[in-house]
Protein backbone atom coordinates (compact mmCIF):
# COMPACT_ATOMS: atom_id res chain seq x y z
CA UNK A 1 0.00 0.00 0.00
CA UNK A 2 0.98 3.36 -1.05
CA UNK A 3 0.40 7.04 0.15
CA UNK A 4 0.98 10.40 -0.59
CA UNK A 5 1.51 12.56 2.54
CA UNK A 6 -0.63 15.41 0.69
CA UNK A 7 -3.43 15.47 -1.23
CA UNK A 8 -1.84 17.05 -4.27
CA UNK A 9 0.70 13.48 -4.34
CA UNK A 10 3.20 16.27 -4.98
CA UNK A 11 5.59 14.52 -2.47
CA UNK A 12 7.52 11.90 -2.18
CA UNK A 13 5.20 8.66 -1.65
CA UNK A 14 5.15 6.55 1.81
CA UNK A 15 4.98 2.96 0.79
CA UNK A 16 2.98 1.57 4.18
CA UNK A 17 2.68 -2.28 3.44
CA UNK A 18 3.44 -4.91 1.04
CA UNK A 19 3.60 -8.80 0.83
CA UNK A 20 2.22 -11.95 -0.91
CA UNK A 21 -0.47 -13.82 0.11
CA UNK A 22 0.80 -17.27 0.56
CA UNK A 23 -1.92 -20.54 -0.60
CA UNK A 24 -1.69 -24.09 0.16
CA UNK A 25 -0.63 -25.63 -3.21
CA UNK A 26 -2.89 -29.01 -2.30
CA UNK A 27 -5.93 -27.34 -1.64
CA UNK A 28 -8.23 -27.33 -4.68
CA UNK A 29 -8.48 -24.08 -6.86
CA UNK A 30 -11.90 -23.34 -5.86
CA UNK A 31 -10.49 -23.77 -2.27
CA UNK A 32 -7.58 -21.45 -2.94
CA UNK A 33 -10.19 -19.10 -4.04
CA UNK A 34 -11.81 -18.61 -1.55
CA UNK A 35 -9.11 -18.23 1.07
CA UNK A 36 -7.76 -15.61 -1.77
CA UNK A 37 -10.93 -13.66 -0.58
CA UNK A 38 -10.91 -13.81 2.74
CA UNK A 39 -7.11 -12.79 2.63
CA UNK A 40 -7.95 -9.62 0.86
CA UNK A 41 -10.94 -9.03 2.71
CA UNK A 42 -8.90 -8.67 5.84
CA UNK A 43 -6.11 -6.92 4.37
CA UNK A 44 -8.75 -4.29 2.96
CA UNK A 45 -10.70 -3.80 6.07
CA UNK A 46 -7.43 -3.86 8.12
CA UNK A 47 -5.80 -1.04 5.83
CA UNK A 48 -8.67 0.97 4.54
CA UNK A 49 -7.36 1.56 0.83
CA UNK A 50 -8.83 4.25 -1.83
CA UNK A 51 -8.44 2.28 -4.52
CA UNK A 52 -7.11 -1.08 -5.78
CA UNK A 53 -5.10 -1.33 -8.92
CA UNK A 54 -4.42 -4.79 -10.86
CA UNK A 55 -2.61 -4.95 -13.84
CA UNK A 56 -4.59 -5.61 -16.98
CA UNK A 57 -5.11 -9.27 -18.03
CA UNK A 58 -2.74 -11.08 -20.55
CA UNK A 59 -1.43 -14.38 -21.13
CA UNK A 60 1.52 -15.83 -22.46
CA UNK A 61 0.84 -18.49 -24.56
CA UNK A 62 3.50 -20.90 -23.40
CA UNK A 63 1.41 -21.20 -20.10
CA UNK A 64 -1.90 -21.70 -20.92
CA UNK A 65 -3.05 -22.95 -17.33
CA UNK A 66 -1.33 -20.50 -15.39
CA UNK A 67 -2.79 -17.51 -17.01
CA UNK A 68 -6.20 -19.37 -16.61
CA UNK A 69 -5.47 -19.84 -12.91
CA UNK A 70 -4.42 -16.58 -12.50
CA UNK A 71 -7.60 -15.54 -14.42
CA UNK A 72 -9.19 -17.10 -11.84
CA UNK A 73 -7.65 -15.38 -9.34
CA UNK A 74 -7.68 -11.67 -10.80
CA UNK A 75 -11.69 -12.08 -10.45
CA UNK A 76 -11.85 -12.61 -7.08
CA UNK A 77 -9.15 -9.44 -6.84
CA UNK A 78 -11.58 -7.44 -8.16
CA UNK A 79 -14.79 -8.90 -6.71
CA UNK A 80 -13.13 -7.78 -3.83
CA UNK A 81 -12.25 -4.35 -4.21
CA UNK A 82 -16.06 -3.66 -5.87
CA UNK A 83 -17.57 -5.09 -2.83
CA UNK A 84 -15.62 -2.51 -1.17
CA UNK A 85 -16.50 0.27 -3.08
CA UNK A 86 -12.62 0.82 -3.98
CA UNK A 87 -11.93 3.01 -7.12
CA UNK A 88 -10.28 0.14 -9.62
CA UNK A 89 -6.98 1.32 -12.01
CA UNK A 90 -6.40 -1.27 -14.48
CA UNK A 91 -2.87 -1.00 -16.13
CA UNK A 92 -1.32 -2.90 -18.30
CA UNK A 93 2.59 -4.18 -17.46
CA UNK A 94 4.49 -2.44 -20.22
CA UNK A 95 3.67 0.92 -18.94
CA UNK A 96 4.22 -0.02 -15.20
CA UNK A 97 7.46 -0.66 -16.55
CA UNK A 98 8.19 2.31 -18.46
CA UNK A 99 7.01 4.34 -15.81
CA UNK A 100 9.62 2.40 -13.18
CA UNK A 101 12.38 2.19 -15.70
CA UNK A 102 11.85 3.88 -18.45
CA UNK A 103 12.01 0.69 -20.75
CA UNK A 104 8.06 -1.48 -21.50
CA UNK A 105 10.08 -4.33 -21.62
CA UNK A 106 11.85 -4.21 -18.08
CA UNK A 107 13.33 -7.64 -15.99
CA UNK A 108 12.17 -8.88 -12.49
CA UNK A 109 15.55 -7.28 -11.08
CA UNK A 110 15.14 -4.02 -12.98
CA UNK A 111 11.72 -3.61 -11.17
CA UNK A 112 13.03 -4.62 -7.76
CA UNK A 113 16.09 -2.21 -8.11
CA UNK A 114 14.04 0.47 -9.30
CA UNK A 115 11.51 0.06 -6.56
CA UNK A 116 14.46 -0.34 -3.86
CA UNK A 117 15.90 2.69 -4.76
CA UNK A 118 12.68 4.85 -5.00
CA UNK A 119 11.40 4.03 -1.56
CA UNK A 120 15.17 3.43 -0.28
CA UNK A 121 14.77 0.33 1.00
CA UNK A 122 17.66 -1.74 2.41
CA UNK A 123 16.92 -4.76 0.02
CA UNK A 124 15.25 -5.83 -2.59
CA UNK A 125 11.83 -6.34 -2.44
CA UNK A 126 10.90 -9.79 -2.06
CA UNK A 127 9.61 -11.99 -4.19
CA UNK A 128 10.03 -10.04 -7.26
CA UNK A 129 5.94 -9.89 -7.72
CA UNK A 130 6.55 -8.02 -4.47
CA UNK A 131 7.74 -5.21 -6.59
CA UNK A 132 5.78 -5.54 -9.62
CA UNK A 133 2.79 -5.30 -7.29
CA UNK A 134 4.43 -1.58 -5.55
CA UNK A 135 4.90 -0.69 -9.19
CA UNK A 136 1.34 -1.28 -10.28
CA UNK A 137 0.06 0.45 -6.80
CA UNK A 138 2.59 3.77 -7.23
CA UNK A 139 1.54 4.04 -10.82
CA UNK A 140 -2.34 4.08 -10.11
CA UNK A 141 -1.27 6.36 -7.11
CA UNK A 142 0.28 9.12 -9.95
CA UNK A 143 -2.88 8.42 -12.18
Amino acid sequence: MIEYRDAAATTTPTLLDAGVIRLNPKWSVADRLVELERELCEIIEELRPACCAVEELYSHYAHPTTAIIMGHARGVILLCARRHNLKLVELPASRVKKSMTGHGHATKEQMQRSVQALFRLKDLPEPPDVADAVAIALCAARA
